[in-house]
């Protein structure tokens, strides 16, 4: 590709080492418009790896005319791209022997059950013992699209979310499976426990997020127009209702980083356990004696969210066959489940 392009290195001014490279260009006149992923990872004067791109399209620094855009959006000729590349932390994923619960497999992909406390994928603080770790163990054949400490990842869960992850055996069926969830077509259905009840039996929730101005670990809703907010949409439906909890079954159609979450808590009826964003002993002190009694004395033996990744639906993206995964919460969410049955 003959493209124009500019560099402007961004430097730490205390150590002199470079982290982050901002690269302009301007796409040429194509033959028809192409994604623009695909059209950075083949060109020249950006000269780095496609999960470098991907990284950097994931957390929104590439822009097209001024706008930011994600891997989706298509190129046809004439516009300007401005990518900042992001600092490069090198972190090894080695194979570890962990066994693996494997709801679905073929030779394209496979669908596991990721335990509650297992991280998905390295990151610092977290090098080992995560669900790549264990799939590099399982099968040589892993999409390395997203780099190998990323091996076969499309999506991910919270740590102390349990529940169905597809994972990509090859870059053509990674592509596709991404491809899914942008459009939509890659259903996402999970169950959780509630705090208090909600006051519609189903109900769309369609409110912005973006990373907390008051904790940068955390997300929040915010403004449309607020510095990076970005649509989330959820869908909720009651299952059942106990004295001062709901049980619900809820449908991403974005996947915003702890999106049902921050949805839920925003609404004042946090997810049941959840110790970021309220669904503890701060939620249950403002019940009646006997019920925050019991709420607490469920809390202590389940020290984190009642959320679980319960069912997958979608086509397949090689045999068009329709594959449909489901599989029930851990015994630890069963029993808070049934004790709040058998109090109701």
């Amino acid at each position: 590709m003959n493209d124009n392009s500019d560099t402007d290195n961004q430097a730490d001014t205390e150590t002199g080492n470079i982290i982050a490279n901002c690269i302009s260009v301007e796409v040429p006149i194509l033959d028809e418009p192409l994604r623009i992923d695909k059209f950075l990872a083949d060109c020249a004067e950006i000269n780095t790896s496609r999960s470098q791109i991907q990284r950097a399209l994931k957390s929104e620094q590439v822009s097209v005319d001024g706008v930011v855009c994600v891997a989706r959006f298509k190129v046809a000729g004439g516009e300007k791209i401005k990518i900042t590349l992001p600092e490069v932390i090198t972190i090894s994923a080695e194979p570890e022997d962990i066994p693996l619960d494997i709801a679905y497999e073929d030779e394209h992909l496979l669908v596991v059950n990721k335990p509650v406390g297992m991280v998905t994928h390295p990151a610092p603080g977290a090098t080992s013992g995560t669900l790549v770790n264990a799939l590099l163990s399982y099968t040589r054949i892993l999409s390395e699209m997203n780099g190998r400490e990323r091996a076969g990842i499309v999506h991910r869960l919270d740590k102390n979310t349990g529940g169905l992850l597809v994972v990509a055996k090859t870059e053509k069926t990674h592509l596709a499976l991404q491809e899914m969830i942008g459009e939509r077509s890659l259903k996402r259905r999970y169950r959780a426990i509630i705090c208090g009840h909600m006051i519609e039996q189903e109900k769309e929730i369609d409110l912005a997020i973006a990373r907390s101005t008051k904790d940068r670990r955390k997300m929040a809703v915010v403004a449309e127009d607020s510095k990076g907010a970005r649509r989330a949409v959820t869908h909720y439906k009651l299952l059942e209702r106990f004295r001062s909890h709901d049980y619900l079954e809820l449908e991403l159609e974005t996947g915003r980083t702890h999106q049902i979450r921050v949805h839920l808590s925003h609404l004042g009826h946090p997810v049941f356990g959840d110790p970021e964003y309220g669904g503890r002993e701060s939620w249950h002190k403002g019940l009646f004696g006997p019920d925050r009694l019991f709420g607490d004395g469920l809390l202590k033996h389940f020290p984190r969210q009642a959320l679980h990744a319960r069912e997958l639906q979608f086509t397949h993206p090689v045999t068009a066959e329709e594959v449909h995964v489901v599989c029930e919460p851990d015994e630890a969410f069963l029993h808070v489940l049934q004790e709040m049955r058998i109090r109701t």
